[in-house]
């Protein structure tokens, strides 16, 4: 575009006189329905959140086409702002793509229902399981593999019966309990990975959380401090059940899990067996019955070796002397060179 050309756009730009914004000509009929719609809601227009965005589609339904450009309006001013774009987000694709839509359906349903289908006790079993029954959880929301890598412990919660996931970019996910049955099977799957995580944070190393995966026991959970709250929510775990706090793991991986378990393809790690933890209150010293000649033998055999090594010092003597002799006809020779 010449300069003549990039000076007639500008003089063809409207202004959003409330929040001091330049609109683009093609755009402004577009943005000025939506800023209109979020002052009445009381929403923000700028930067708006991908659900903010989602909501106004649902509310103003039109043809494709027709929520196609005002999504491109909208997002073409957060852009030109230097804001992120609000509708590049699975929400706002979902709600424009009906086959979409129900295309992610089928493949959440079958997340869910491999996620409840993995272990959770057991050694490594239980950990693996309950770290990778999340993983599902979450990829079943549709977020993308590199959303999931970036979600912080901070960024999950309990709202009630709801868990709400919240990414990076400010797009938020709701997985809401069943209609029908009122059971919310994330709940209790998150709940037990955050439980894993909350043993660590209180026994670091994995001897102790082997027996608890074996034999669980009831951890209360307190308030995360900054630090907790910034470690990762998914952390690679080694062969020998190693969780590196501050280790996310990549998309990659995270791709290659969700495939895996979508195929049936997925390592199945068995439970091995932990030996129980000795308690210090059922043991005692086992009673030592010595040999009645044991201090007999001892003597004979520090009598023997006085009489083999009393001669020794004899010996040590005389190649004391030799040695003594030897230097001094060194020397004489030196002397007389």
């Amino acid at each position: 575009m010449t300069s003549t050309a990039r000076e007639a756009s500008r003089r063809n730009d409207g202004h959003d006189a409330d929040l001091g914004l330049r609109i683009p000509a093609r755009y402004r009929h577009d943005w000025a329905l939506f800023a209109d719609w979020c002052r009445a809601a009381d929403r923000r227009s700028i930067p708006a959140a991908p659900d903010t965005l989602a909501l106004f589609l649902h509310e103003h339904p039109a043809a494709v086409a027709t929520q196609r450009r005002r999504l491109s309006a909208i997002n073409a001013v957060h852009t030109r702002h230097g804001y992120p774009a609000p509708g590049r987000t699975e929400t706002v694709r979902r709600h424009l793509d009906a086959a979409r839509a129900e295309r992610f359906d089928r493949l959440s349903r079958l997340l869910l229902q491999r996620a409840a289908q993995l272990p959770t006790t057991g050694w490594p079993s239980g950990l693996f399981g309950r770290r990778d029954a999340l993983l599902l959880v979450l990829a079943a929301t549709g977020m993308s593999f590199t959303d999931i890598t970036r979600l912080r412990r901070r960024d999950l919660r309990l709202d009630g019966d709801f868990l709400v996931v919240t990414t990076r970019a400010g797009e938020r996910f709701c997985l809401a309990p069943d209609p029908e049955t009122g059971d919310n099977p994330a709940v209790s799957i998150y709940r037990r990975w955050a439980e894993i995580q909350t043993f660590l944070d209180q026994h670091p190393g994995t001897h102790l959380l082997r027996h608890h995966l074996t034999d669980p026991i009831e951890i209360v959970t307190d308030p995360l401090d900054a630090e907790q709250a910034r470690q990762p929510l998914l952390c690679p775990i080694d062969r020998w059940g190693h969780l590196p706090h501050t280790q996310p793991m990549t998309p990659q991986s995270v791709s290659m899990l969700v495939r895996a378990h979508l195929s049936g393809r997925a390592v199945v790690r068995g439970a091995l067996p932990v030996h129980p933890k000795a308690d210090p209150a059922t043991w005692s010293e086992p009673d030592l019955v010595l040999d009645p000649d044991y201090y007999d033998r001892g003597t004979a055999a520090r009598r023997r070796g006085h009489e083999t090594l009393e001669g020794l010092a004899n010996v040590f003597d005389e190649i004391e002397a030799r040695a003594d002799a030897l230097l001094q006809d060194l020397m004489g020779v030196l002397e007389g060179l």
